[in-house]
C-alpha cells in the first residue's frame, strides 16, 4: 500500500481543489519527502538482505562460534550493524539521499549522526534523480545492485572479523 502514497495524495489535492478552490501543483510528487522516504526504504532493504545472508551464514556454519550478528542502532530511524568477534560494519542514513558504510574495530565506540568513532576510512552510498523522478543508489557514481553490495560487504566482513 506504501506505492500508492503519492495517489493517494493526488486524490486529497484534488478534493481541496474541488472544496476550497486551492490547487497543489505538487501533488504526488515531494522531492524532499521522497528522498527521506526512499533512503528510509534503501537502508531498511539493506538490512533485510544482510539479515537472510547472515541467517544463511549463521546456519551453515552450523557452530555458535563466531555468529554473524545485526542489530538495530537506537535513537536512530534506520541505522544498523553486523556484529562478529570485536568488530562491527555499521550503515547509517546521515541524510536523505546519504548512507554511510564503515567499519569499526573492537572497543570503537559509535555515535549516531556523527563521524566520532574509530573506523576505517567510510564508504558513502548516494541516491542519484533520474529521468521521471526515479531514484537510483550510486556508489563512486556507479548504479548499486543489492544483492552484489550484501556480497561485497559480508565477505569482507566475514574475512575481516574472522579470529
Amino acid at each position: 500500500m506504501e506505492k500508492l502514497t503519492w495517489i493517494k495524495e493526488l486524490v486529497l489535492a484534488e478534493q481541496q481543489m474541488e472544496e476550497a478552490g486551492v490547487v497543489d501543483m505538487e501533488a504526488g510528487f515531494d522531492p524532499a519527502r521522497q528522498l527521506e522516504e526512499a533512503t528510509v526504504d534503501f537502508i531498511n532493504d539493506l538490512k533485510a538482505s544482510f539479515v537472510e545472508a547472515a541467517s544463511a551464514f549463521n546456519s551453515l556454519k552450523g557452530s555458535t562460534l563466531g555468529h554473524l550478528r545485526i542489530y538495530g542502532i537506537s535513537k536512530t530511524k534506520a541505522d544498523f550493524m553486523l556484529f562478529r568477534n570485536g568488530y562491527k560494519l555499521i550503515f547509517s542514513l546521515r541524510q536523505p539521499g546519504a548512507i554511510t558504510v564503515a567499519y569499526s574495530s573492537a572497543g570503537a565506540h559509535y555515535v549516531p549522526g556523527t563521524a566520532k568513532e574509530e573506523t576505517a576510512p567510510a564508504d558513502h552510498l548516494r541516491a542519484t534523480w533520474g529521468a521521471f523522478g526515479q531514484l537510483q543508489w550510486t556508489y563512486n557514481d556507479h548504479p548499486i545492485n543489492i544483492d552484489y553490495l550484501v556480497r561485497y560487504y559480508m565477505s569482507r566482513f566475514v574475512k575481516d572479523s574472522a579470529r
